[in-house]
């Protein structure tokens, strides 16, 4: 038998897909990608949520850090956490930025905002800025600050109101107020 009646029986090589091969390949990652992206598409608020949780733990660490701190040296009103100078007021930490700071509330990922005075701030609808406490703060992320969601995404402090009276450190939100 020659070269050439050998070649001429064997199969040509498939060189490539054919195009319902590569059809049922799209359909069925477009199938996956739909069924994928809304799992995806609503982590922003659990993100937030967590955040803000964690946020809530270091203030709670650092009110009982400073709290440990005033009961050992009762007569000194201002201590050093995390090099920032925080003062109290009846033992505990005051509502001024420097204690959100020293929990690692500040930019650039949190928006802290305090209200010195002796009554709450009500919501501001127009700025979106939460209602404040009396001698407090609110800590916004970011992300959500200046927005609607911002109005309902946050932690708040209030300071101590009477000796032997610990702070206030607000619950937490809802997924569904942090989205």
């Amino acid at each position: 038998m020659n070269k050439q009646t050998m070649t001429a029986i064997r199969k040509p090589a498939q060189a490539g897909f054919t195009l319902i091969e590569l059809i049922v390949v799209i359909v069925i990652l477009g199938i996956l990608a739909a069924t994928a992206l809304p799992k995806f598409a609503n982590l922003g608020g659990d993100a937030r949520l967590a955040a803000l949780a964690a946020a809530r733990g270091a203030l709670g660490t650092t009110v009982a850090q400073v709290h440990g701190q005033s009961l050992l040296n009762p007569s000194t009103t201002t201590f050093t956490n995390e090099n920032i100078t925080v003062t109290t007021v009846n033992g505990y930490p005051n509502g001024a930025a420097t204690t959100g700071q020293a929990a690692g509330l500040d930019v650039p990922d949190w928006i802290v905002t305090v209200n010195a005075t002796g009554s709450v701030v009500a919501l501001n609808s127009g700025t979106h800025v939460p209602a404040i406490p009396a001698n407090g703060f609110v800590a916004v992320p970011k992300s959500v600050s200046g927005s609607a969601t911002g109005e309902t995404c946050f932690i708040s402090y209030a300071a101590s109101t009477a000796a032997n009276t610990p702070p206030v450190i607000s619950n937490l939100p809802t997924v569904t107020q942090c989205q």
